[in-house]
């Protein structure tokens, strides 16, 4: 599923957060986004997870033009379409990690235990499935919101920041999972980081300034 961004813009009142900002992504493609910080990376992904308004320009996913969906079918667009990870995890405390990961397909009326335990085993946490998010490690719950971001198979994966929180070992690996993950399933992977080692895993890396996306 193509994601494909023309000119899009982002404004404040008078201030503009980014602008003419296009991107074409392929499924199974991996694009890194950097910039300084406050040059509106985050606000992109927002975006381009219909999460957020933008001021101009198009957003579309395999031929669908966000702007032009409602709230509601914003939101179930990015429950069927959608994969994110974020940089603070945001597993839910009084879940098990098994629960945590099967969420989304439980939202979308089609629970399936097996799925569940295949991504589990797929991100290395096979054996803690029944543990709590208290019990695990920072790399162990941004695994978890790696195989939580997978589980439904999305056709695209927006990852925000997911090693800013690890050391530089735990960072790799989680790299290593959340790569081999996305090309797995084919997804469109768009990373937002300020980590130069991150950025270095994807295919293309762009540069977010204030006149939009450059090589």
């Amino acid at each position: 599923m193509t994601l494909i961004v023309d000119q899009l813009g982002k404004r404040y009142g008078d201030t503009a957060v980014f602008s003419g900002v296009s991107l074409r992504v392929e499924p199974g493609e991996f694009v890194a986004i950097v910039g300084e910080s406050g040059v509106g990376k985050s606000s992109l992904l927002n975006c381009l997870a219909a999460l957020d308004d933008w001021s101009e320009g198009t957003i579309h996913h395999d031929g669908v033009d966000l702007g032009t969906l409602g709230e509601t079918q914003r939101a179930h667009w990015r429950r069927e379409h959608l994969g994110f990870v974020f940089q603070a995890f945001h597993v839910l405390p009084h879940l098990d990690v098994a629960q945590n990961v099967g969420l989304p397909l439980l939202l979308l009326g089609r629970p399936d235990p097996a799925r569940v335990r295949e991504m589990l085993d797929a991100v290395g946490l096979g054996e803690l499935g029944a543990r709590l998010p208290a019990e695990l490690s920072g790399g162990q719950l941004q695994r978890v919101a790696i195989a939580r971001a997978l589980v439904h198979r999305p056709g695209l994966l927006l990852a925000d920041e997911p090693t800013g929180n690890l050391d530089p070992t735990t960072a790799a690996q989680v790299m290593d999972v959340l790569q081999r993950q996305a090309e797995d399933s084919g997804a469109a992977l768009v990373l937002v980081t300020h980590s130069t080692t991150a950025a270095s895993r994807a295919r293309r890396v762009l540069h977010l300034t204030a006149l939009g996306l450059k090589p």
